[in-house]
């Protein structure tokens, strides 16, 4: 095999492979031969079938097996004594050899390769871990919370009626036509709907609207969509509302105790509340833990000095600027993002996508360095839990995962780089915070 460079630029790479018609007959016969050692043709006992008459047939179908081995070997060959990893699929344009014509094989291959890192001393990173108490407020507050999940109605009778209609806190059922210039639209009428007074389920000012209504009474509301509706056609539109109230319900809030507690699984009220406190505990330390990866990706996006390949960079912007485009036409662009023209969007997520590649990058030497992976249990552990979030559908959920590799990578990269951040933070010089939770909830949003 005789091999030159043609293209040494940045991270590209590129090379001409010659190899000798002789060196490929003598594979392409090899082959041939193991072939016929297989065959059982009538006429001829079993693996005596003449390499001829398998030439004849087979021919062309084993040369392109020997170039396409061939071609494979060679690159893995000339990549590995460089010392170069791929990193993208290496581009092969052939010269000859894809006939077997006498010629031998040429070819040209070029790639971009992944860069020399050299690692900083992550023990001089200075991180911040917030710390949040659980307050007894935040305890009583989820069981209200709970209570209210479990609150009951009770229909007002209409010798008990009082003449001032729905008040805060009272559910109203009705009917209702919804109209937009004067049109009813689809999806706009309903019957027996039971309406909560203050109550968030509806478009704002629907239900602020039908407060002080009674049974049996009919009234005209008009209200405006809000303009993230998520129905397009509705999105911002102004609409009125013909109601027709029907029966008014009293909330019945139950008593914050055992019985209550008994409801959700617990034995008493005191158990109920640990369980709470547990929960709470947990959700603060995922905040923290999401802020830490933050500060810690922040500070090595800082350090990455080395040049990043262009092609993963435009392949990580692809699959961004898909997601983009789909939130646009659906109305779902961040507040920041919804006033920026095209090419402003892409600029930002151009340099989003190399920041997303580069910190990839090191990340990822990280752990090859330091003998960092994702075994085989921590695997199936996050498939099983995968599984578990489709009740019923586990088994298929699973075999899904059997079937599709790519989906399996999409579990591994997000445990690999936990792993990994959790080795930098006990390498770093890490001090604690203290902040309430109002705080913490700011930090991190």
């Amino acid at each position: 095999m005789e091999v030159s460079e043609i293209l040494s630029e940045g991270l590209k790479r590129g090379f001409t492979v010659k190899v000798s018609a002789d060196e490929l007959g003598s594979k392409r016969d090899a082959r041939l031969k193991e072939v016929a050692s297989g065959l059982n043709w009538s006429g001829f006992r079993p693996g005596k079938v003449p390499v001829s008459l398998v030439r004849q047939r087979y021919g062309s179908a084993v040369w392109d097996e020997v170039i396409k081995q061939e071609v494979s070997d060679s690159i893995r060959k000339i990549f590995e004594e460089r010392g170069l990893r791929f990193a993208e699929e290496p581009q092969v344009d052939f010269i000859s050899g894809q006939q077997d014509d006498g010629q031998g094989l040429e070819f040209t291959v070029k790639s971009e390769i992944l860069p020399d890192i050299t690692l900083p001393d992550f023990s001089t990173l200075e991180l911040v871990r917030l710390k949040t108490p659980v307050g007894d407020e935040a305890v009583e507050k989820i069981l209200k919370d709970i209570a209210h999940r479990h609150r009951t109605f009770e229909a007002v009778e209409e010798s008990d009626l009082t003449g001032k209609g729905a008040g805060k806190g009272d559910v109203l059922v009705v009917d209702f036509v919804g109209k937009i210039e004067g049109v009813p639209f689809e999806g706009g009428t309903a019957q027996d709907v039971p309406v909560e007074i203050e109550g968030k389920e509806f478009i704002p000012g629907f239900a602020e609207q039908i407060e002080g209504m009674s049974p049996n009474e009919e009234k005209t509301i008009t209200v405006t969509f809000p303009e993230d509706y998520n129905v397009p056609t509705l999105a911002g539109k102004e609409a009125t509302f013909d109601i027709k109230a029907k029966q008014l319900k009293k909330v019945l809030e139950p008593a914050i105790d055992d019985n209550l507690a008994k409801k959700v699984g617990c034995e008493n009220l005191d158990q109920l509340k640990e369980s709470i406190r547990k929960q709470i505990e947990k959700d603060y330390e995922e905040l923290s833990r999401l802020h830490l990866k933050r500060n810690l990706m922040d500070i090595l996006a800082e350090k990455i000095d080395f040049d990043i390949p262009s092609s993963l960079v435009e392949n990580e912007f692809k699959q961004i600027w898909s997601r983009i485009e789909a939130d646009r036409q659906a109305n779902r662009l961040d507040e920041e993002d919804k006033n920026k023209d095209s090419e402003t969007l892409k600029a930002d997520y151009q340099g989003i996508a190399k920041r997303r590649v580069g910190l990839g990058l090191l990340l990822a030497e990280v752990g090859r360095k330091n003998g960092i992976s994702v075994t085989r249990e921590e695997l199936a552990y996050a498939m099983r839990a995968e599984a578990a979030r489709y009740p019923g559908q586990e088994r298929k959920v699973l075999e899904f995962f059997q079937k599709n590799h790519q989906a399996v990578d999409a579990l591994r990269g997000p445990i690999f780089e936990n792993k990994v951040v959790d080795y930098l933070v006990e390498l770093a010089q890490v001090t604690e915070r203290e902040v309430s939770s109002e705080e913490l909830l700011e930090i991190v949003r």
